[in-house]
């Protein structure tokens, strides 16, 4: 359709196809009929206005601004703001309308102009915007080309900012940030010279800036304001301060300023603003002591363990930066639990990897143990018993035998059973197999295997032979893991226990021990043992520990009354490549349970070959597109293994 007809289809009575229309003419990008759009912009119509607003941006060009300029005087608020969010798309490709039309009489008018020209993203923008911004009577103006000048961004325009810096406080707002935003080492003494007539407000509102522009230029600058500010202001200033250098740069700073600094972070640190505080404790950190450590160790304890949990866990490592102080001593033995658990995460975080009670933290902490409650118990023992050392173990021999907390002694059996792996203790350690909890059992027979030796050997023999089925799983696992080669009778015996587990385990344990002729006949026979989880094992250990003499015995499990078993077979045949299976595979995609099905086509896949590959297109004409899908994807498989 021609440009012309478009034109007389604007005029329609039909509101759907002047929209229809409007619309088309965009797309077409018929410049013609930019006015009569613009026309229609102010139409009380939404359908119409949407298509329009659409067409005259994507049309664009000098046209489109001039047509839609105008506009800008309607005293229609919604064509105002139409026109405004459509000249601040194509504004730039006419900034000589904008330009000229920035120093317009209406004030109205010269507040959009300066608006717009800070979306079109031109250089050419800034001078008008300047000229606005330290000339134009109205303060609205000047406000906005302050914030405009922020949303261009460039430097270009940091000098007029810079002089506008004691225009009205309204003013002075955007123009501060806009030098944020811009960021250039000039605005640096602007800014801090405004400080001294600024009202409170605004000074505020320049520390923010200078913390975020990061020029250390300011640091001294803001040093020497600092006796004299008011205790809000020279919170703001510790903040800046902090955020420019960095807390470990404070120590840089001479002893007498690093000392008058400390005690402006002490106070900042009551602040009620977070990021106030959070600067406080950052520099607190590196020229930090007692009082700083108290004071940060409360404010840690008021936190939300779960809401708070970054923010809490960032201070505990300033708390760690601080060192050992007594408020963490103290804290680790208070009444107030939250405390003590925010100094052991502390002390945790200073204690070297290498913990003996000779070392200071490490000794707190051992020491404070039977002073604490339970749950601080337990924090502790964490932390000790992941660093102690063997200068330590009277400590832990000591609550071994007279602690009940099963959680404590899990720590405290690792420490000196799988950790220093000490003979002396298994006495104490092996009764514990009979604990009420079974992590606790674990963690003593983990313990036990760990220290090994032949004393520990004989008595998981006479396990082996307990009444209690657990007695003799436990007993057949330590021997396996002690060693199935001198253990062999025992763990043949195993086999045949009554209990499944009791078996299962003996079948791990055996399985790769020595020649496979020393138990490969055991496993097997266990092929068709009652239990369907033995059998599985069996399986597992067939695909673990292949020779040509388990084939016959895999093709044997495919018949398996439980799918699991089959599955487990299937694996295992596709694994190593079996041609031998593939008829067995292929009859398998008839069974009733689909996974079964799924599991033989991607067996197929694995092994290939013709037959396989056949049977594979064979199940590609199926109506069910997950079949299909595994189909296909297998006979993918077969093909990549050919090139």
């Amino acid at each position: 359709m021609e440009c012309t007809e478009y034109l007389a289809l604007l005029d329609s009575d039909d509101k759907e196809v002047v929209r229809e229309s409007a619309f088309r003419a965009g797309e077409d990008n018929c410049t013609e009929a930019v006015p009569k759009l613009a026309e229609l912009l102010t139409t009380n119509h939404l359908g119409i206005q949407e298509a329009v607003d659409s067409s005259l941006r994507k049309i664009g060009g000098k046209e489109t601004v001039q047509a839609v300029l105008p506009l800008l005087r309607s005293d229609d608020a919604p064509v105002r703001n139409l026109s405004m969010d459509i000249l601040r798309e194509v504004g730039s490709q006419d900034m000589g309308s904008l330009i000229e039309l920035s120093q317009d009489e209406d004030a109205d008018i010269r507040i959009f102009m300066a608006d717009i020209l800070g979306s079109t993203g031109s250089l050419l923008a800034v001078e008008p915007l300047c000229d606005a911004l330290l000339r134009d009577p109205e303060v609205n103006v000047r406000y906005q080309a302050a914030v405009s000048l922020g949303d261009l961004g460039m430097a270009e325009a940091a000098p007029c900012l810079n002089k506008a810096i004691n225009d009205e406080e309204w003013v002075q707002y955007s123009v501060i940030e806009a030098l944020t935003k811009i960021g250039h080492s000039s605005s640096v003494d602007a800014l801090v010279k405004a400080l001294d007539s600024a009202s409170d407000l605004v000074a505020s509102m320049i520390i923010d800036s200078l913390g975020e522009l990061g020029n250390v230029k300011a640091v001294t600058m803001l040093l020497r304001r600092m006796p004299d500010a008011p205790t809000a202001l020279r919170n703001k200033i510790v903040k800046a301060v902090v955020k420019i250098l960095g807390g470990k740069s404070l120590t840089l700073l001479s002893d007498e300023e690093r000392e008058r600094f400390r005690q402006y972070l002490l106070v900042a640190l009551e602040d009620e603003d977070e990021e106030i505080q959070d600067a406080a404790i950052q520099g607190l950190a590196h020229v930090g002591g007692e009082q700083a450590s108290r004071g940060i160790l409360t404010i840690a304890a008021g936190l939300d363990q779960d809401r708070d949990q970054d923010r809490l866990q960032t201070i505990i490592g300033c708390l760690a930066e601080i060192g050992l102080t007594e408020a963490l001593k103290e804290g680790v033995l208070g009444d107030d639990q939250t405390t003590a658990g925010v100094a052991v995460q502390a002390l945790s975080l200073i204690a070297p990897e290498q913990c003996s009670e000779a070392h200071a933290v490490c000794g707190v902490l051992m020491e404070a143990f039977w002073q604490t409650s339970l749950p601080i118990q337990r924090q502790i023992i964490s932390v000790a018993a992941e660093r102690a050392d063997e200068s330590a173990k009277d400590f832990f021999i000591k609550i071994l035998e007279e602690h009940k907390d099963g959680t404590v002694l899990k720590s405290v059996v690792y420490l000196l059973g799988e950790k220093l792996r000490l003979a002396e203790v298994v006495d104490d350690i092996f009764p514990m197999l009979g604990h009420q909890y079974d992590d606790v059992k674990e963690s003593a027979l983990n313990a036990c295997i760990a220290i090994g030796g032949d004393a520990v050997v004989t008595r998981f023999r006479e396990m082996a032979v307990s009444e209690d089925p657990i007695q003799r799983f436990m007993a057949i696992y330590a021997l396996g893991k002690l060693g199935a080669t001198e253990n062999l009778d025992y763990l043949k015996q195993a086999v045949e226990d009554e209990i499944p587990d009791v078996r299962k385990v003996a079948l791990e344990a055996l399985a790769g021990v020595g020649d496979p002729s020393d138990w490969r006949q055991l496993v097997l026979q266990r092929l068709s043992d009652e239990n369907k989880d033995v059998r599985l094992t069996v399986i597992e250990i067939m695909g673990r520990y292949f020779d040509d003499e388990m084939v016959p015995h895999l093709l044997h499990a495919l018949n398996d009354e439980d799918d699991w078993v089959k599955i487990r077979a299937i694996d295992a045949l596709g694994e190593h490549g079996l041609t031998e299976g593939v008829p067995h595979l292929v009859a398998m995609l008839k069974n009733t349970n689909r996974f079964v099905v799924m599991k033989a086509i991607e067996g197929l896949g694995r092994i290939g070959g013709p037959e396989a590959f056949n049977a594979l297109l064979e199940v590609t004409n199926s109506d069910e597109y997950e079949l299909v899908s595994a189909a296909e994807e297998a006979i993918t498989r077969i093909q990549e293994a050919q090139e």
